[in-house]
């Protein structure tokens, strides 16, 4: 199996694996922490609006589904701050409104679209050098961001209104961290696809959350967890030949069943 890590592609799929890892995870704690797995699902679907339109007009379809992404993200935030509709109701119009667009312009492309299952369902060795360059530049600034702002991040995270109160730019977080997780989710598009994408902004922070309360070692939790299944998903798919995104997942769900059940045993032995 060794000679695998010779080839270029390969090699690429693990320096996307480590770095939207790294990211994923710093995203995904806070998606967690603030209750808006949801989120992800929604701006996911608006993309396939961007997509969709994109290929109609002939466009990169990546740089509308950034411009869509961005653009519901703030929609929801912005519905939900300014004019009180909850954030799960406002989250369901953007999710239906671009998957009906996402229909109707791919419906209306002349021809057929081929690329689009890489998109659906992604592929992670088609991974090239410009998506690495974009991941990275990306996880840089997402570094730097929460660098600067950790402490103000994790406020508004747990505690909104008090850290409204005590006078923290909680609308400035708000937003940037909203663009942050859109660009995030359009950048691992290539890697997992639109339809499980999802997993990785939610499930490994889900397993660190049941051994870890803070936020920074839950972060951390995350990356190593994101690491090891995505590793194991991408090693395993060179002995059977299955989608390398599903086995990720369906490793990760397993991983996560596995943590819990772990968890309930010990608590009841600790009882006993």
């Amino acid at each position: 199996m060794s000679y695998i890590f010779e080839y270029t592609f390969f090699q690429n799929a693990i320096i996307g694996i480590i770095i939207i890892s790294i990211a994923a995870a710093m995203i995904g704690t806070y998606i967690i922490t603030r209750r808006l797995v949801a989120i992800t699902g929604g701006i996911t679907h608006a993309c396939f609006g961007g997509l969709g339109l994109g290929y109609f007009l002939g466009v990169n379809p990546v740089v509308m589904a950034s411009i869509f992404a961005i653009a519901s993200s703030v929609g929801v935030e912005w519905l939900s701050t300014h004019h009180r509709i909850r954030e799960d109701s406002a989250i369901a119009v953007v999710w239906s409104l671009g998957m009906a667009i996402g229909v109707l312009f791919v419906f209306l492309t002349p021809g057929y679209v081929p690329e689009l299952n890489t998109f659906l369902f992604g592929n992670i060795l088609t991974i090239t050098t410009g998506d690495l360059w974009a991941f990275a530049i990306y996880t840089i600034v997402l570094i730097a961001f929460f660098a600067l702002f950790y402490r103000k991040i994790v406020a508004c995270a747990f505690d909104r209104d008090f850290a409204r109160v005590i006078g923290l730019p909680v609308r400035f977080i708000n937003y940037a961290m909203t663009v942050l997780i859109a660009v995030g989710i359009v950048l691992t598009i290539r890697l997992v696809g639109l339809m499980l994408l999802m997993s990785m902004f939610s499930l490994p922070q889900m397993i660190a959350e049941i051994y870890c309360h803070r936020f920074k070692s839950m972060m951390f939790a995350s990356i190593g967890i994101s690491l090891v299944c995505s590793t194991t998903g991408l090693l395993l798919t060179t002995v059977i030949d299955v989608p390398c995104s599903a086995i990720i997942v369906l490793i990760m769900v397993g991983t996560y069943l596995f943590a819990r059940l772990g968890k309930v045993i010990s608590q009841r032995l600790t009882m006993q």
